[in-house]
């Protein structure tokens, strides 16, 4: 009977993990560019009584076509996060740019490390650098003229502006993108940043509309990938699939109860 009560209680933990991880992909729906966690479980080790195969009898040559395991519950083992693409918002704000493709932009931190990010909300601080809505410099650094009137971004990273006074517009600089091998091994650091991993691979550097790491739209943002309806259905199963396992123990316990009593 205790077998019951701590494999429920392990389906109990798997269940909070999960509803945990499915209100923060709801909390961050509106999150520029974020990209939903997927919870993901493995089951325990089995305790093997008989294994398939088995003979029947020491006397029998007849095999076991199932055998006698028991499971024993259930365990957390990561969240995986979905990098499919989200939906482009058009904003009209000609520092805001959307990455539609598989790349990242990169900026540097205050200590020199670099992170990546998809997160396209720039702006321009006090020397006219494009910066992150953190304030971090985007790599390579873009300055943009203070007399500027107007700025243009084509869709392979061509960053130009057209200043006062004159009627050309002049090229300041080429954004670049980085694709990973393993985006779902990024590590997760905040802020709407990731910084390499192990599992992610070594970084690539190149040019926008090169391979797959996609064209730049100026103007828009992506938005979050999470879909609120997937998540309030994935909440509801989650809340029901903990009430079953708490049903389990009242059960478990309830039988513990009846021996108790009639022994």
């Amino acid at each position: 009977m205790n077998r019951a009560l701590y494999i429920a209680k392990t389906g109990l933990e798997a269940q909070d993990f999960r509803l945990a991880t499915i209100s923060n992909n709801i909390a961050n729906a509106n999150t520029f560019a974020y990209k939903k966690g997927r919870a993901e479980f493995v089951d325990l080790m089995y305790q093997n009584v008989r294994q398939p195969g088995a003979k029947a009898t020491s006397n029998d040559d007849n095999t076991l076509p199932s055998g006698l395991q028991l499971g024993t519950g259930t365990k957390a083992v990561g969240v995986q996060k979905i990098h499919s693409q989200g939906n482009v918002m058009v904003t009209e704000n000609k520092l805001d740019i959307a990455i539609d493709g598989r790349g990242f932009f990169k900026a540097l931190d205050q200590n020199g490390t670099q992170m990546y990010f998809r997160d396209g909300s720039f702006q321009l601080n006090q020397n006219g650098d494009l910066v992150t809505s953190s304030g971090y410099l985007l790599e390579p650094a873009i300055n943009i003229p203070l007399d500027t009137t107007e700025i243009f971004i084509t869709q392979d990273g061509e960053v130009s502006v057209k200043q006062s006074g004159v009627a050309t517009p002049s090229i300041v600089g080429q954004i670049e993108l980085t694709t990973f091998p393993n985006p779902s091994g990024l590590t997760s650091i905040g802020s709407n940043f990731y910084q390499e991993s192990l599992a992610s691979g070594v970084p690539t550097n190149k040019n926008p509309e090169t391979d797959e790491a996609g064209s730049l739209l100026q103007g828009a943002l992506e938005s979050s990938n999470v879909n609120t309806v997937e998540e309030l259905v994935a909440m509801i199963e989650a809340q029901r699939t903990y009430e079953m396992n708490s049903k389990a123990i009242s059960a478990a316990n309830g039988m513990m109860q009846y021996l108790n009593n009639n022994l």
